[in-house]
């Protein structure tokens, strides 16, 4: 599904670059360059072989982006829980890039292991799935010598971070890329709203409001001969297990924000409440519905932020800075008080240069072949954490500090390697086909 939910005025303005004249589509065998992290091409080759892990919408997208960022991307090997959906996913895809998608039948992999053939058969790696596997399958492309792409959120508990931060510390003596799904900071309404913010353009910052409030992301149905286990994992925005929840899923783009602007400031702890009020039945496995978490910083900043999974409601999102001399609307590249000024550049659909979520696969690219290599590592893992945070006091009811979380290795349990398709759920229906939802103020995580 699409989840570019958010309907922001600005966009960052992004050079198109020259596409690369290279030849019609060849068959994947032939494609068996490597490139190594000075963007160096075997044999003077200019394909780039791409793979997704995950093909959902999202994944989906970004392959769409890699193939606009550079004609010299080849979509080689696909990978999924459900083969079905990667067999639908690759139709589409070739339908639009007939000469870039080259995958076939055998390098379709389906199973939670699929992603070791999707790592082995590639040089950039695009990781779109359950969240729960991310810092895993970043830290298996990298340890291969490959590039990666890897969405919000980065992971969804303590020690999934950890393995994060280590996979960007690896990256780096290796050279390689790891670019985040975090697309705020591609946007040049952003960029300049919060350059000026820096600048002074509001004073101090002492408040910080976000929302994201929206209907339920994409639900799939139970499909027949599937376990348990891959019915949750191919619906796995529904259960906390796989996806972490609404805070570091969706309300991760606002926080990312909100820290960028406090120059990169983690908050020193928070308090959250949240639980189910409206949504029920099993395709809504055992998530919350709604959340509320307020975050309090060294410097006495409060930063409010809300989410909401219900339909037929009322939808925001936004991103407001209150500030001693003014208000910054971020998501509107607007600024109130004594420097007023309204971003005037062009809007995020207005072309696919300026559209925040391509020109991030550009400049990915561009670093490629040019062997400058990007790494998200300043902002992926905090961002990220902080989500983290705000989802596990929201399931407690507990106030959670920072020094607390980075000192715990707690887990979602199962651990992401330990998933098997066969194995007892951690999660399991009751009878009447509902799945429990943890209870703030009984629930005991950190």
């Amino acid at each position: 599904m699409n989840k570019r939910a958010e309907r922001f005025t600005g966009a960052q303005e992004g050079s198109r670059r020259d596409f690369l004249k290279t030849s019609a589509a060849v068959p994947v065998a032939a494609l068996s360059v490597l490139v190594d992290g000075r963007g160096v091409f075997a044999a003077g080759s200019d394909i780039i072989r791409v793979g997704m892990i995950g093909c959902g919408g999202r994944s989906t997208e970004a392959a769409t982006q890699a193939m606009n960022a550079d004609k010299g991307a080849r979509l080689v090997a696909m990978a999924d829980i459900v083969k079905d959906r990667i067999h639908e996913k690759r139709k589409a895809l070739k339908e639009k890039y007939a000469d870039q998608v080259v995958v076939d039948d055998g390098h379709c992999f389906a199973g939670f292991d699929a992603y070791k053939r999707v790592i082995e058969s590639v040089d950039l790696v695009l990781i779109a799935n359950a969240a729960k596997f991310h810092p895993l399958h970043m830290m298996a492309a990298l340890q291969a010598g490959k590039h990666v792409f890897v969405e919000k959120p980065h992971a969804i508990d303590p020690a999934g971070i950890k393995v994060v931060q280590a996979a960007c510390e690896l990256a780096k003596r290796k050279k390689l890329c790891v670019l985040s799904g975090l697309q705020s900071r591609y946007w040049l309404a952003f960029q300049e709203t919060i350059q000026r913010v820096h600048d002074g353009a509001i004073g101090d910052i002492v408040a910080i409001e976000e929302h994201f409030l929206r209907a339920p992301y994409v639900l799939y149905p139970r499909q027949p001969g599937l376990t348990e286990v891959e019915y949750q994992a191919s619906n796995q925005y529904h259960f906390r297990w796989l996806s972490g929840d609404d805070v570091p899923q969706s309300l991760v783009h606002n926080l990312d924000r909100a820290s960028w602007a406090l120059r990169g400031q983690v908050p020193a702890r928070c308090h959250g409440m949240g639980g189910r009020s409206t949504l029920h039945g099993e395709i809504y496995g055992d998530v919350f519905d709604h959340h509320a978490v307020v975050y309090e910083f060294a410097g006495g900043v409060q930063l409010y932020a809300f989410c909401r999974t219900i339909p037929d409601c009322f939808n925001k999102t936004s991103s407001v800075l209150l500030g001693t001399k003014g208000r910054a609307f971020v998501s509107l590249g607007r600024i109130e008080g004594e420097k007023a000024w309204t971003y005037s550049g062009p809007k995020m659909y207005s072309s696919p240069a300026v559209n925040p979520y391509q020109v991030e696969h550009n400049e990915l690219f561009k670093a490629i072949r040019a062997g400058n290599p990007i790494n998200s590592a300043d902002y992926m893992a905090n961002s990220t954490l902080m989500g983290i945070m705000g989802q596990i006091s929201c399931y407690t009811g507990k106030e959670v500090t920072w020094e607390q979380l980075t000192a715990s290795d707690f887990h979602f349990a199962p651990k992401p390697e330990e998933v098997r398709a066969d194995m007892d759920p951690p999660v399991k229906q009751r009878g009447d086909g509902t799945y429990p939802v943890l209870i703030p103020g009984v629930t005991k995580l950190l």
